[in-house]
């Protein structure tokens, strides 16, 4: 495989070296829902490493780093640190999903916000005998009107308001651009009852919210970074969002051994992790705390697991908070990750994060284990090996 390792200016977006001379620490990480990251090292010193500007090309919040493999950009990121001893420098970068963390929120967004119509015969009972004054026996005073839900947001529009605002703020556009489509599900009540909001007065963090979002709804997103056009210098980055989930079941794909895996990490169950029942307290205090109980007996012993999520205040959201948090732990015998090559079973890149992937191996003690799991993550090593990361697929709750 070819690679190179491409800078780039953050602002604005110009092509800074085209090879960077980088030797990996730790094999560059994508993953599912989250940013990623990549770590190396140059040594020794590099006059190129300097810009015509004066500054170092690899900065701090100030570089985007790609690797191109074979002419297909198969990571992205920003530098997020960079550390010097002697000739050696040390480079951290994560995915451009990093950004928004730490960020605060400044605007004030909601979702199904109860409303309460102005009465119009408040005050016009003022003996409170219940007729409209100077109307007695003629017109009594009626029912005040009920409230009612306002306008509630897609998930997936709450999602993109908080990003939009992100890169609304000076010197805060990344170039990410996010999928379009609606996801289906509105926050809050309809009734108003549970409106969603964030507000900047409570001094929400964008990143923390984002995050929040995706897990209690749930939903997946994927960062995706192409060249804009075939031969150009322009990068497109993508933010990918799932309906609710991201992948597909890959019946054209096969991990075996003796064929394409060639390392497999210790097949494990739960141990004390283990639970099946799941206890969620929410928001308030003493016996006014938002609680729900989601159980999932298997023919096990009871065993329980306490969620605290102050966030939380729905019936919905509590149980499925819980029903997450319990699909992570029932789950049966499990491979946490695998080591696979090219091979006609599996074309290097030819899966998404996301999918699911059958995997076929003989475990000592077990026997031949064949269970389908989710690639939740991929590591690509310059030796021409790649590491997955992976979840049985029924851990998954949708």
């Amino acid at each position: 495989m070819s690679w190179r390792y491409i800078a780039q200016r953050a602002l604005p977006e110009s092509i800074l070296d085209w090879d960077v001379p980088l030797t990996l620490s730790s094999n560059p990480r994508r993953e599912l829902s989250g940013p990623g990251s990549l770590t190396g090292t140059i040594e020794p010193e590099y006059a190129r490493m300097r810009g015509a500007d004066g500054k170092p090309i690899l900065q701090e919040w100030a570089t985007k780093l790609y690797l191109e493999v074979d002419g297909v950009i198969r990571w992205g990121g920003i530098v997020t640190k960079t550390s010097y001893e002697g000739a050696k420098a040390t480079v951290q970068a994560e995915g451009l999903s990093c950004y928004p963390q730490g960020i605060p929120y400044e605007s004030h967004m909601i979702s199904g916000q109860r409303i309460t119509p102005r009465d119009p015969y408040a005050g016009k009972d003022k003996n409170f005998d219940g007729w409209v004054d100077g109307k007695k026996g003629i017109q009594k005073v009626p029912p005040p009107p009920k409230p009612y839900g306002g306008p509630r947001l897609d998930v997936f529009d709450a999602f993109r308001n908080i990003w939009a605002h992100v890169q609304s703020r000076p010197y805060g556009n990344i170039g990410l651009t996010l999928d379009r489509h609606d996801l289906g599900e509105k926050l809050g009540a309809a009734d108003g009852s549970d409106p969603w909001e964030l507000a900047w007065w409570d001094s929400p963090d964008c990143g923390a919210s984002l995050d929040t979002l995706a897990r209690t709804t749930p939903f997946d997103w994927r960062e995706e970074h192409t060249w804009a056009t075939p031969g150009g210098n322009q990068i497109s980055h993508r933010l990918l969002l799932g309906r609710p989930r991201l992948g597909r079941k890959r019946t054209d794909l096969r991990f075996a051994g003796d064929e394409n895996l060639v390392a497999m990490a210790r097949p494990e169950g739960m141990g004390e992790d283990y639970a099946n029942e799941a206890v969620v307290l929410g928001r308030g205090e003493g016996r006014k705390m938002a609680r729900a109980q989601v159980t999932r007996f298997d023919g096990r012993l009871r065993r329980v697991a306490t969620v605290t999520d102050k966030t939380l205040v729905s019936a919905k959201a509590l149980r499925v908070r819980g029903e997450q948090e319990l699909a992570g732990r029932t789950q049966a015998l499990q491979i946490p990750s695998i080591q696979v090559v090219d091979h006609p079973n599996a074309r290097f890149g030819a899966w998404q994060l996301g999918d699911d992937v059958r995997v076929q191996a003989h475990v000592p003690w077990i026997g031949d284990l064949d269970v389908w799991h989710r690639i939740i993550a991929d590591e690509v090593s310059a030796d021409g090996t790649i590491t997955l990361t992976l979840r049985r697929s029924d851990s998954f709750h949708y």
